[in-house]
């Protein structure tokens, strides 16, 4: 396994090293960090940090590890505070759970979601982990609505370790719906502007769960369907629903379900493949039709020919 060194300031006294790990902005280009909170609590800042242990389940508990220590860094603050214990750490498959211990409801709401985003994202530069869910005493995390917070990773924090504003960006996506006789996919051009704060792939995706927008096309994803998340690594992109996407809501072939999403971020993003998980986990299949276990590549077969063509 290629190591992805994941990286944490290991604080030493003077009298030993002489010098501590680097801290640094967002957009520092450091190669090997974790974050922490900067000495505010206002944001998050990269800190210098090498991981020793290649298996990326002993890395995660190295890094929590670190993460917990306390600072004596007056430009950091260790993201998890002491008081809080980790419970467990566990992966499966590809996503990471996370078991705090009851304290953690006592950290103050804004900066709890900066110590999501900086624990969140240290875990997710580990070789082996897509994705993090937090659980509290051993029951899922909530946030302050009672709502089921659910599976995390990077693009879940992007406004969060931005140095500059959102802006907006205007971009055309192709996306695949299914035709009248729901038995082939068709292709549908639209037009969008959207917050730079919100990934392509993920946009594509709550685009592909809103429908198609008139024409001779047909919505193919259960509308109410929850989109946990989505991100692209290493060129897979992993796309995480509930449950309810499973139940389907249209009279059409599984395979379009399905497919209308692969091919769809195949073409218009970087990712090769498309990996489609229910809560995290990938050991699921789609109506008895289509085995989701596997990242899947993109299926041309499936789409309609043009009459024009």
């Amino acid at each position: 396994m290629i190591k992805k060194r994941v990286l944490f300031v290991l604080i030493l006294s003077m009298a030993a090293l002489g010098a501590c790990g680097r801290v640094g902005s967002p957009d520092d280009e450091m190669e090997s960090f974790v974050y922490c909170l900067n000495e505010d609590r206002t944001g998050i800042v990269k800190v210098e940090y090498e991981v020793s242990s290649e298996d990326p389940q002993k890395a995660a508990e190295e890094t929590l590890e670190k993460l917990r220590e306390p600072s004596d860094d007056i430009e950091y603050v260790s993201p998890i505070p002491e008081e809080v214990e980790v419970l467990s750490c566990t992966l499966s498959g590809s996503i990471l759970d996370v078991d705090f211990s009851a304290e953690y409801y006592d950290i103050g709401r804004i900066q709890e979601k900066l110590a999501r985003a900086a624990v969140v994202q240290s875990l997710v530069r580990i070789d082996g982990i897509n994705g993090v869910t937090f659980s509290i005493d051993g029951s899922p995390l909530t946030d302050s609505e009672g709502m089921l917070v659910g599976l995390m990773n990077e693009d879940d924090f992007v406004e969060n370790t931005s140095s500059s504003p959102s802006s907006y960006q205007t971009d055309t996506l192709t996306l695949y719906f299914a035709n009248e006789a729901g038995d082939k996919l068709v292709e549908q051009t639209v037009t969008v502007r959207y917050s730079s704060n919100v990934s392509k792939d993920k946009l594509i995706v709550e685009k592909l769960v809103q429908g198609p927008s008139g024409g001779d096309a047909h919505p193919t994803i259960n509308p109410d369907a929850n989109l946990l998340s989505v991100t692209t690594k290493d060129g897979i992109c992993y796309v995480n629903f509930d449950s309810t996407f499973l139940t389907g809501e249209y009279d059409i072939l599984p395979e379009l379900t399905i497919y209308s999403i692969v091919n769809s971020l195949v073409e218009g993003t970087e990712a090769r493949q498309v990996q489609i998980t229910i809560n995290g986990e990938s050991n699921a299949e789609y109506k008895e039709a289509v085995d989701l276990s596997q990242p899947l590549s993109e299926n041309t077969d499936l789409i309609a020919v043009r009459e024009d063509e």
